[in-house]
């Protein structure tokens, strides 16, 4: 099989085929990005992002069928940056020429820190975040790009994040309804295409080739807002402004990096699903850092691995980088020679095909079955996505991760003391426990006379443990013998260690013996370099020398 630095050149008709299938689904999608993101006369920024992002991802990423370029979630982050900028007095419409390049700056600074991710190896750690905060923040996102669309469906002009244009349409609710019929057709189209149809031709696109011909007889060209002028050629080089603004466009090129690592990794394995591949996280991310920050020097909106466009690329014969890039080099062609075309579409029509975008973002599945499945993980979920749209993008990600993980600790420190609470002799488990001992050891510890303790402890034992273990602690003083059993344990934290430190030493003060059985190799190391004494090899070790202290 002839491979070029992991392009399979024996495929080229499947990922040819692959990439302009990709790109018919990306053309509308990535203008509807630009709009949403940096609103009129935006639209072609996005399609620009899908140009340079499409193809550097592809070229220098990890992951073979994957198609990149402008997302929603990364689109409403843009969207808040511009926002941001805003608010502390930058002018927000893009014909003052102000904006754009603070913009961009943020998008070069994300797609560096990407790069940063990539070369300190940090693609593993990005997609342990807990499933319940992907859930939630997915649907957050998905919400927003929902309540951002409200306004232009209705042909009323907002601006700001999800309050501030809520506020706009309520405070000042006048309808165009020009605006809405082409929304309403436009919704009709994505919805109801059948799929024997959309499998040749996508319904966004379907949606562009029907309604904007019908707006423009219709309608008009004053009658409704459309994209407006867009530049002639390729874009062109622009470096971006860095200048008294610096620590919110870091701030915002954080979250980009942030969010755009967490959109491509997890748009990644759900290429090696389908294209039954493994992809190299810390290399996608550098293709996607490299991608971004190149692009922010061409004015693209940032991008992201796009998972309606990996798909079909797979479904269509795509399997190596070449479909990603013809992907781009097809958009670029469009790019060139259809400006005058896609002038007329209308900005309604837009809302209509990212309204579908938001509803199919949003994880309906798991919205209806959270609660079912567990209470916590509803909490967290519901809590991530509401302050997803109402607070934070990042932080609502950095709560929800730091809840998750405590919650996570609290059911394992559960497990691991459960074997200390079943073996109290004042719990009602006990006995049960104790006839869970081979039948030689439960003889022994009835010899005991109930003047032994026997603990057992499970699982690698981190520091939620060590409060458990220390609550326990006052219970030694009621026998003579204190057992502590961790032939179950592979691993101790630090704090766990000490906690058992403390344990032996409590025993010790009050004239107890003590002893630690069944430590591994490892375990016994680091009870050695604490001091810990009394350890012993087995279980039945430990049952023998305390039936003999006690004879």
């Amino acid at each position: 099989m002839e491979i070029i630095n992991g392009f399979n050149l024996k495929n080229i008709r499947g990922d040819i085929l692959g990439g302009i299938t990709a790109a018919v689904v990306a053309l509308p999608l990535a203008l509807a990005f630009g709009n949403a993101a940096l609103g009129p006369g935006g639209a072609i920024y996005g399609l620009y992002g899908a140009v340079v992002v499409g193809f550097l991802a592809a070229l220098f990423g990890g992951t073979p069928a994957q198609v990149s370029g402008p997302t929603g979630p990364m689109s409403v982050t843009v969207a808040g940056v511009v926002a941001g900028l805003a608010a502390v007095g930058v002018p927000r419409d893009l014909s003052a020429g102000q904006i754009l390049p603070l913009v961009m700056a943020a998008v070069v600074i994300g797609g560096l820190l990407q790069i940063l991710f990539g070369i300190l190896k940090l693609g593993k750690y990005i997609t342990l975040v807990p499933y319940s905060v992907v859930s939630g923040f997915m649907s957050g996102i998905g919400v927003i790009i929902i309540a951002l669309q409200i306004g232009p469906l209705l042909g009323i002009s907002t601006r700001g994040g999800v309050v501030e244009s809520l506020s706009t349409v309520f405070s000042n609710f006048q309808p165009n309804f020009a605006a809405i019929g082409v929304a309403i057709m436009t919704l009709g189209i994505v919805f109801l295409t059948p799929r024997k149809i959309s499998q040749w031709v996508p319904s966004p696109l379907l949606a562009l080739l029907i309604v904007t011909p019908i707006s423009i007889l219709i309608f008009g060209n004053g009658a409704i807002d459309r994209i407006g002028e867009i530049p002639r050629g390729v874009p062109s080089l622009n470096f971006p402004s860095f200048n008294q603004y610096f620590p919110i466009i870091f701030k915002a090129g954080l979250v980009l990096a942030v969010l755009g690592a967490i959109d491509s990794l997890l748009t990644s394995l759900v290429a090696d699903n389908i294209s039954q591949t493994k992809h190299n996280s810390d290399r996608e991310l550098i293709g996607q850092g490299i991608g971004n920050a190149i692009a922010g020097l061409f004015s693209g909106l940032p991008g992201a691995g796009a998972t309606m466009r990996t798909v079909i690329n797979v479904k269509s014969g795509g399997s190596t980088p070449i479909s990603g890039m013809v992907h781009s080099i097809v958009l670029l062609i469009v790019l060139v020679g259809a400006g005058p075309l896609a002038e007329q579409i209308p900005t309604a029509l837009l809302a209509g095909i990212l309204i579908k975008v938001g509803l199919d973002i949003i994880d309906w599945g798991f919205l209806r079955r959270a609660h079912k499945l567990s209470l916590k993980t509803a909490v967290v979920m519901y809590g991530v996505l509401l302050m997803t749209v109402f607070w934070d993008l990042i932080w609502a990600v950095l709560v929800g991760v730091f809840i998750a993980n405590m919650l996570t600790i609290d059911s394992i420190t559960e497990t691991q003391l459960e074997g200390m609470d079943q073996d109290n002799p004042l719990s009602k488990n006990s006995e049960q426990s104790k006839n869970l001992l081979p039948s030689d050891e439960k003889a022994l510890l009835d010899r005991c006379s109930g003047e032994v303790m026997l603990f057992r402890l499970k699982g690698p034992l981190s520091f939620g443990a060590a409060k458990g273990i220390s609550e326990r602690m006052m219970l030694v003083r009621n026998y003579k013998i204190l057992i502590l059993d961790i032939t179950d344990v592979p691993r101790l934290g630090v704090t766990a260690t000490l906690a058992i430190e403390d344990m032996m030493q409590e025993a010790k003060n009050n004239s107890r013996k003590a002893y630690v059985a069944g430590a591994n190799k490892k375990v016994k190391e680091r009870l050695s370099k604490f001091g810990v004494e009394g350890i012993i090899e087995t279980r039945k070790e430990a049952l023998e020398a305390a039936l003999n202290e006690l004879a």
